[in-house]
């Protein structure tokens, strides 16, 4: 059984690739390496963020690893908050009060267009490999549904009448930008292996 460490502490990402990993891969978090630091992101990328953890844990632990990062882009906010999506509303937020804060300034807004990304980083036996997703959508009015967390109440991916928080975590693993990233890792390891 192959292990990689996931370099979260987010238990609902951590969660998400599991089920993506299925029985093929063990992947662990943080936790499990006794890794509570918090692993600074200064990067102005999602990639730079991913590959600044992912070389952390890579270099600190010496385990294969992986990371991402995620940004939500707002067309009409200038791709914001993009790489600031986790900490929109301040360096000591949570989910709600960044939801809130994009609810506000997408008020009038006639144009809704966004997309999720997320960029994975691999260090595979010191080798680095990238993975990418992404999904379109849009942006609604107020928020709707329960499940996921983040920008989930408020983001419905084109071409769906739910939001990814209405959706459950089997669906919206199907179609989502970190299910499509992981997908990508999970094909490139078992290829690998």
């Amino acid at each position: 059984m192959n292990e990689l460490i996931f370099a979260t502490h987010n238990r609902h990402k951590l969660e998400e690739a599991v089920a993506l990993a299925g029985a093929s891969f063990v992947i662990k978090g943080l936790t499990e390496i006794r890794c509570f630091e918090e692993i600074p992101e200064t990067a102005d990328s999602l990639l730079g963020n991913a590959r600044i953890k992912a070389e952390y844990v890579y270099r600190r632990y010496g385990v294969n690893c992986f990371s991402d990062d995620t940004g939500l882009e707002i067309d009409a906010l200038g791709g914001r908050p993009g790489v600031y999506s986790a900490r929109y509303a301040g360096e000591n937020c949570d989910f709600h009060e960044n939801v809130l804060k994009v609810l506000r300034e997408m008020e009038g807004q006639s144009n809704r267009n966004a997309c999720f990304k997320t960029v994975i980083v691999l260090i595979l036996n010191g080798e680095q490999y990238t993975f990418e997703g992404r999904v379109n959508g849009e942006i609604i009015t107020q928020q709707q549904g329960m499940s996921g967390f983040g920008y989930d109440p408020i983001f419905r991916p084109r071409g769906f009448s739910k939001t990814f928080a209405e959706m459950s975590d089997k669906e919206k693993n199907l179609i989502s930008h970190r299910g499509m990233a992981m997908r990508k890792l999970m094909e490139f390891l078992k290829e690998k292996y």
